[in-house]
């Protein structure tokens, strides 16, 4: 037969296209689980110092203190302290010393009430921290006058330490204040054997390193040297102001001319 059989019809067609699942309402993504938070802690809690004494005040606990290296750590979110209060607390200090700087004391000082401060939630400690962190720029600040200035390495390590006398004569309260446990958060280096940070006393061993090449200063161990030479000018200095009542002059020559006699390469020189 020329006739073929027929085939089969057209199948059935792809039926309805499913209908697209509902997009979900904002906000009720999965949220990814951050898993736990590390908490910094501030390690084994130490004993106040004799200086001003801090309360914990409201919110999270302060996180930890400025590094080796001189920054704060990226977990620390303690509230800002404003300018106006860092300079109504150093002049509270100034007047009253640590046991009268009270909060109350340091926001009337700087026109502002003790609940402003308590609902931003800055407390003693952090204004404390916020006037050590001032000291530390300005301690830069005179360094660097001294690590750019002329003459020999010898003649610019006297006057960077004389500039430290002058810097620590404008902080004597403050450095009072900071006594104790966040003095050593702000001064030293963790751990045991600790030197003193090095954003203190990098510009004393640099000149020190210096002077062993333009040979006008001697030092075994120029890093330690410098921890030694920081503490020794800084607390011997502010101990004969304040223990002693000598005048600033008289307690900044008596301290430099003894530690530059034990640094010059030439004690007979006319240096110190």
């Amino acid at each position: 037969m020329s006739c073929s059989e027929p085939g089969p019809g057209p199948g059935p067609g792809p039926g309805p296209e499913p209908e697209p699942e509902p997009e979900p309402a904002p906000g009720s993504e999965p949220q990814l689980d951050p898993g736990p938070q590390l908490d910094p802690g501030p390690g084994p809690e130490a004993e106040p110092g004799p200086g001003l004494q801090l309360d914990p005040g409201p919110g999270p606990e302060a996180g930890p203190g400025p590094g080796p290296e001189g920054g704060r750590g990226a977990g620390d979110a303690r509230p800002p302290v404003a300018p106006k209060v860092v300079d109504a607390a150093r002049f509270v200090l100034a007047e009253d010393g640590p046991s009268g700087a009270t909060l109350e004391r340091i926001a009337a000082a700087a026109g502002v009430s003790r609940m402003t401060l308590h609902r931003k939630g800055v407390t003693k400690a952090d204004i404390v921290r916020a006037l050590a962190q001032r000291f530390e720029e300005e301690h830069r600040q005179v360094m660097w006058r001294a690590l750019v200035a002329e003459g020999s390495a010898a003649e610019r390590l006297r006057l960077a330490l004389e500039l430290q006398c002058r810097l620590s004569e404008q902080n004597l309260a403050t450095l009072e204040a900071l006594d104790g446990p966040i003095g050593a958060e702000i001064f030293h280096e963790p751990g045991p054997d600790a030197l003193t940070r090095s954003v203190f006393v990098d510009p004393l061993q640099r000149l020190l390193l210096d002077g062993q090449i333009d040979g006008t200063l001697h030092a075994d161990d120029p890093r330690e040297t410098a921890t030694v030479l920081y503490n020794a000018v800084g607390h011997t200095y502010r101990h004969l102001r304040s223990g002693h009542g000598w005048s600033p002059e008289r307690a900044r020559e008596g301290v430099l001319t003894l530690v530059m006699r034990g640094l010059v390469a030439d004690p007979g020189g006319t240096i110190g």
